[in-house]
């Protein structure tokens, strides 16, 4: 990275990251289904949900030492110190380019017993639509992938492809998360199906 994409990298976070959170401290959070803390003594899980879900859910799932996969593009270098100032674990890689050391790597870390966390349509998309190394990374570490859907009452959406989510000041938002889904035998295109079925779409209540 340029000294000069570092300095813009350091000023945006020096301005964003502490709005990022008194907007979030606003937000009126509800958590359904599956819980959010385990025993140490069961397996891990792997959270997946959308990526214009993103904010939101990394806001409600912080402080746990998830392991997030975060993409090396540009864009993904803001997520990614913002997600890291919250407590995340981090693996970085491309779905595109070094995805299979990426996959790996959250292979490892689910093995290791550590929560993963990861957005099945990321980084670049389509909106919603499913790539196969999710279902082959829990499939390969043995854990049930655990998909989340997030809601707001109130909201702002990026004009980009994954329509970003960014509830407003005190809005109500509300996280479910779904029953495991351990991933058997099948075609790739029926485990996306399925995984695009159980996490459902994400949106403003």
């Amino acid at each position: 990275m340029s000294w000069r994409r570092t300095l813009r990298l350091q000023g945006l976070l020096f301005v964003a990251a502490p709005l990022l959170r008194l907007l979030a401290s606003t937000w009126r959070i509800e958590w359904r289904g599956q819980p959010l803390t385990r025993s140490a003594a069961s397996p891990a899980r792997l959270f997946a949900f959308w990526h214009g879900g993103l904010l939101p859910i990394a806001w409600a799932i912080r402080g746990r030492g998830i392991v997030a996969m975060v993409s090396e593009h540009r864009d993904g270098e803001l997520i990614a110190r913002v997600l890291e100032g919250w407590g995340f674990g981090l693996v970085r890689g491309s779905s595109t380019r070094g995805g299979g050391k990426v996959l790996l790597g959250m292979i490892r870390a689910l093995a290791e017993g550590r929560d993963g966390a990861i957005t099945p349509d990321g980084p670049r998309g389509p909106a919603e639509v499913p790539h196969i190394g999710t279902v082959r990374a829990a499939q390969r570490a043995g854990v049930a992938i655990i998909p989340v859907r997030v809601e707001a009452s109130r909201a702002w959406r990026a004009r980009s492809w994954d329509r970003f989510l960014v509830p407003k000041p005190f809005a109500r938002v509300v996280f479910t998360a779904d029953a495991p889904w351990t991933p058997g035998e099948g075609d790739d295109a029926s485990l996306v199906d399925e995984l695009r079925r159980r996490i459902g779409g994400a949106g403003i209540a």
